[in-house]
């Protein structure tokens, strides 16, 4: 499954690479992580929650970050299993500024899944994938009004 979508921040490019780079604040904003544990330098344990459509489940798993630029962006490589299903994906995050205190945060990557979870159906999933992805977004506007 393709993953891709974009957002405009009322914030320079350093300011929303700091949060990305933020563990606690990361797991704060992303939708469904109950945990998010660094173990090495750029690389995670993490557990989520999250319902697809009518199914739920706890994925456990790894997180790595590859190619940091800092203030442009990252590569993310996820792999989580549960009992649904395992999901493997690869993202990359492009920072770009748009103003003097804007940023449009971009990304894009592929997912592959198994199990119960890959026969969920391919427009559940595409739904439960904006539906994050805006719920992220909306997180990570509220993380940068707080620290204002």
């Amino acid at each position: 499954m393709k993953l891709n979508g974009k957002h405009t921040f009322d914030a320079p490019p350093e300011e929303i690479y700091n949060i990305l780079m933020d563990t606690e604040a990361l797991a704060r904003i992303t939708p469904g992580i109950t945990k998010l544990e660094e173990t090495d330098t750029d690389q995670y344990n993490a557990i989520a929650d999250v319902k697809i459509g009518p199914v739920s489940g706890s994925f456990k798993g790894k997180v790595k970050l590859t190619d940091k630029k800092p203030n442009e962006g990252f590569s993310m490589s996820v792999s989580q299993n549960s009992k649904i299903g395992n999901v493997n994906a690869d993202v990359h995050i492009h920072l770009e500024p748009t103003g003097e205190q804007q940023t449009q945060m971009s990304f894009e990557g592929l997912a592959k899944m198994s199990g119960l979870l890959a026969r969920t159906g391919q427009r559940v999933l595409s739904g439960v994938a904006s539906t994050l992805t805006k719920q992220f977004f909306s997180a990570m506007e509220d993380e940068i009004k707080q620290r204002a």
